[in-house]
């Protein structure tokens, strides 16, 4: 019967942090290049009571075996990288990757971080930066009289500038990508970093061997379904309910068997 209790606690242990993982996704819905995660579950060891296969006392075979399990564990939260919804905005500096591949930003200890969001500035040097003033890679300076901010879908930046009649190019938007984008660690502020798991930094053009075109004046929100994981989150629940209810079931069988009288 106490196994009873501790199958049921890892079950409500495991809906705990699926109701985590779903109200951070829920949390992020309107967040630029926000990936939703799910949690991903395991059952525990069980004890063999008796092998399948194994011989009676009449010498016969037992077709299946008795097993009891011992309950369920996390394994992992794993991230979707399906695109997310497309919002226009008309801004010059706002940009989404249709497809595969990630902005690059220099970090404040001097690595390199790796971001979906597309929404940029200019900082007061005239550096393309992203909102927390993270440079974006390769560095891209913007002339001081550029009136206008043209950027094509395979990342080329050119700008008008005041008093002439075609566009100067400054610089190109260098895409990466993942073999497992799954392996990134997310360390908040819309970034991510390489893992072992995560493969091989593989460098490209927008548009080209496989990359994804840059759209200007669009931006990727989040890939968060509002009602999937107000589904996910009632089921998480009731999952949760379920658990405990078996640890009461066997809390009140215990419960008879301690007032058994001779």
């Amino acid at each position: 019967m106490i196994r009873a209790l501790w199958t049921a606690s890892s079950g409500m242990n495991a809906q705990q942090t699926n109701i985590d993982v779903v109200s951070n996704n829920l949390a992020n819905v309107n967040t630029v290049g926000f990936k939703k995660s799910r949690v991903q579950f395991q059952d525990l060891l069980y004890q063999t009571v008796r092998a399948a296969g194994s011989t009676t006392a009449q010498g016969n075979m037992n077709p299946t075996g008795l097993q009891v399990g011992h309950g369920v564990r996390m394994v992992s939260t794993s991230k979707s990288y399906g695109q997310g919804d497309v919002m226009q905005t008309g801004n010059a500096l706002d940009l989404m990757v249709e497809g595969e591949g990630f902005f690059q930003l220099m970090l404040p200890d001097g690595t390199t971080g790796y971001t979906r969001d597309g929404s940029f500035k200019i900082d007061g040097e005239g550096r393309i930066v992203n909102n927390d003033g993270y440079v974006l890679q390769p560095e891209i300076w913007v002339p001081d009289n550029a009136t206008d901010i043209i950027i094509g879908s395979d990342g080329t930046v050119s700008v008008q500038l005041s008093g002439e009649e075609m566009p100067q190019e400054i610089g190109l938007i260098e895409l990466v990508r993942f073999l497992n984008p799954e392996g990134l660690v997310n360390i908040g502020r819309n970034i991510v970093k390489p893992s072992f798991a995560s493969g091989q930094i593989q460098y490209g053009t927008a548009g080209l061997d496989g990359f994804g075109e840059l759209s200007q004046g669009y931006l990727e929100m989040s890939n968060v379904k509002v009602v999937e994981e107000m589904v996910n989150m009632i089921v998480a629940q009731r999952a949760y309910e379920v658990n405990s209810k078996a640890i009461q079931a066997a809390d009140e069988m215990l419960q008879t068997a301690n007032n058994l009288r001779r």
